[in-house]
C-alpha cells in the first residue's frame, strides 16, 4: 500500500483524493476502457519537474483518439492540471498518473455513449526497482507471454487492456 495525496485532478476540478470513486458497474471495469500514462516528476533546483510532461500528455490524447474517447482537454490543459496537482499536494517530486475512462452508463460492449472521465492522479513513489535493486541487482527471465500484436489491438496506445499482457509477464 501506499501513501495516498489530499488531492486528485477529476474533469478539470480537484476533489478530494477519498471522492475519487467509480461505480462497480462502469464499463472500465467489465471492458478495460481505459488510456493512462505513466510520468515521473523529479525534485530540481528550481522545483519540481515533470519529465517530458507534453509528451506523456500528447500520447495521452493519441491513445484517447485511437479508443474514439472524447477527450476534453488538450495537451496544454493536461499539462497544467498535472502542474496544479503537483502544487496543491505540495510535491517535491513524484509519481503521475493520468488516467481517461469511460464511465457508468450503457452495460454493452460498445460503450460509445458512456461518459468519459478524466483523472490525474500523483504520489510519492520510489525507485522502481527499490533501493535493493539498485544495489544489489534484479533477476530477470524470459518469460513465456509475448507482447500483444499490433494487429490484434493497437498496441502504439497507452490502454488499460493493453496492460493485462504486462501483467501476465511481470507474473
Amino acid at each position: 500500500m501506499f501513501k495516498p495525496t489530499e488531492k486528485i485532478w477529476h474533469n478539470g476540478k480537484l476533489i478530494n483524493w477519498e471522492d475519487a470513486t467509480i461505480h462497480v458497474m462502469s464499463h472500465v471495469v467489465h471492458y478495460g476502457s481505459s488510456v493512462f500514462e505513466g510520468i515521473r516528476c523529479y525534485s530540481t533546483p528550481a522545483g519540481p519537474s515533470i519529465f517530458r510532461a507534453r509528451e506523456h500528455a500528447r500520447r495521452l490524447v493519441d491513445s484517447a483518439k485511437i479508443y474514439r474517447m472524447d477527450l476534453k482537454y488538450t495537451v496544454d490543459q493536461l499539462v497544467d492540471g498535472m502542474c496544479e496537482l503537483i502544487r496543491a499536494n505540495k510535491m517535491d517530486s513524484c509519481y503521475l498518473r493520468p488516467v481517461v475512462i469511460r464511465g457508468y452508463g450503457n452495460p454493452g460492449v460498445l460503450g460509445l455513449s458512456n461518459p468519459i472521465e478524466s483523472y490525474i492522479a500523483c504520489w510519492d513513489w520510489g525507485k522502481y526497482l527499490g533501493e535493493e535493486g539498485l544495489s544489489t541487482g534484479i533477476d530477470v527471465c524470459v518469460s513465456s507471454w509475448t507482447r500483444i500484436a499490433p494487429n490484434t489491438l493497437p498496441a502504439m496506445a497507452k490502454a488499460g487492456a493493453n496492460d493485462m499482457n504486462s501483467q501476465l509477464i511481470r507474473m
